[in-house]
């Protein structure tokens, strides 16, 4: 079991999605599952229940314990897939690739997460990893993302951040968007909606009172 300091990997990819679903999941141990959510962990379950496979100098791997002593972050791989030199057990590449809902997004969190996989990955094997794979299950295609420079600073910044927002007292705000209505947390988020719609009513009240 991992000390508390280390953060779940998947924390990383809340965190750039919404701080907020992030303290809510990771600090304060509220979940709920809704359509999509189930959706998600019946595809992961059918990835993570196969069987790993060796064709040639290729072994596909699955459910990889990741962890970066350095960073203080570990996690669960989807699958790893390892190719080996020639007639040999020596390790000449090696890549992660995570499984997705849906289709590629907008934003970066998946190519965070992922990225957070590949530090864990270079520190566990001492091996450098140029690139990574999200599947997304709607298209049923790799994507290739590139490890460069950019994506690790803004890992590495990502899990500094979420380090500080779960070692906080204070829940960020929260910021109504269209993004929300798929979250399976929005009833237990401030909803704004409601909030609003009083606010309206009880202004409307007064303002009838008064007259």
């Amino acid at each position: 079991m991992m000390d508390e300091d280390y953060i779940p990997l998947s924390a990383l990819q809340h965190a750039m999605f919404c701080p907020r679903q992030c303290a809510l999941i990771h600090r304060d141990a509220l979940w709920r599952e809704n359509a999509l959510t189930t959706m998600g962990k019946l595809e992961h379950q059918r990835v993570d229940e196969g069987r790993d496979s060796r064709c040639g100098d290729r072994l596909t791997a699955r459910s990889i314990r990741l962890v970066s002593h350095r960073l203080l972050i570990h996690g669960l791989s989807d699958v790893v897939e390892y190719q080996y030199a020639p007639n040999s057990e020596r390790i000449e590449s090696i890549y992660p690739i995570e499984y997705k809902h849906g289709q590629e997004k907008l934003h970066q969190a998946d190519a965070v997460q992922l990225c957070a996989q590949v530090l864990c990955l270079e520190e566990m094997y001492g091996l450098d990893i140029k690139q990574a794979y999200l599947f997304y299950q709607s298209t049923r295609r790799r994507l290739e993302v590139v490890m460069d420079d950019s994506l690790r600073r803004l890992t590495e910044d990502c899990i500094n951040k979420t380090r500080a927002l779960l070692s906080s007292p204070k829940l960020p705000a929260a910021q109504r968007q269209s993004s929300c209505e798929a979250c399976s947390l929005e009833s237990d988020c401030l909803p704004l909606k409601s909030t609003k719609a009083a606010s309206e009513y009880n202004l409307r009240a007064f303002s009838l009172s008064d007259n």
